[in-house]
């Protein structure tokens, strides 16, 4: 069952670890590569400065982003500050959001994100968690995804196998971890099932990781959408 107003609590003790980790940096430090491809540090941190603003609209009932293009200039724009400048937006933005959150409202009501996706609105401070943690993984200072809770891993991973659950491009597949058992894909084909560690089977759920540390069997690991 969805709380929101729990996962906003989550949203606040996340960022609380995700801004004293990123203090510990320097400016050379932001300016260097994050894990996510043709992404620095600063890039990461800027798209989750505006990700906390993107998602204060769709609680208020506007366009998340005004366009795809300004979307990403915005993130461009914002990279490149030092590290004072991206703590400062980090903070603001994450009380922008909770405040938002704060404010009584009808959390069954449906919002609209990117691309026309829609959602009730009680998922939205997980979704805001979502990005912090993944995020804050992608950073690479330290924090990974085997130190992400195991309710947050098991949560995220219902949520993905329920996202990728009808995708025609991906066989039928079982998914395994000591933590429990979904099924995603699409319904055409052999089923294939994928198990392991909770982290590794999130690192490829998520893209982050390629699977190599999964036992596959019934077929070839299956290549997931991207998110």
């Amino acid at each position: 069952m969805i709380d929101p107003l729990s996962d906003l609590r989550l949203v606040r003790e996340a960022t609380d670890r995700l801004l004293t980790a990123v203090a510990a940096l320097d400016n050379a430090a932001v300016t260097r590569s994050s894990r996510l491809p043709g992404w620095t540090r600063g890039h990461v941190l800027a798209h989750l400065s505006r990700n906390a603003d993107a998602l204060v609209n769709v609680l208020r009932g506007r366009p998340m982003y005004v366009s795809a293009d300004a979307r990403a200039a915005d993130i461009e724009r914002d990279a490149p500050r030092p590290l004072a400048g991206q703590l400062d937006d980090l903070r603001e933005s994450a009380a922008r959001f909770q405040d938002a959150g704060s404010v009584p409202a009808d959390w069954d009501r449906t919002v609209e994100l990117r691309n026309g996706i829609t959602d009730r609105a009680a998922r939205v401070p997980f979704r805001r968690l979502i990005e912090v943690e993944l995020h804050h993984v992608d950073l690479g200072i330290g924090y990974e995804l085997e130190d992400l809770s195991k309710e947050f891993t098991q949560r995220e991973t219902d949520f993905l196998a329920q996202r990728f659950r009808g995708a025609s491009n991906v066989p039928p597949t079982r998914v395994l971890t000591p933590a429990g058992e979904w099924r995603t894909g699409g319904d055409e084909g052999p089923e294939v099932t994928v198990s392991g560690p909770p982290a590794e089977v999130l690192g490829w759920l998520t893209g982050r990781r390629e699977g190599a540390a999964l036992e596959v069997a019934g077929g070839p690991l299956p290549v997931l959408p991207p998110l």
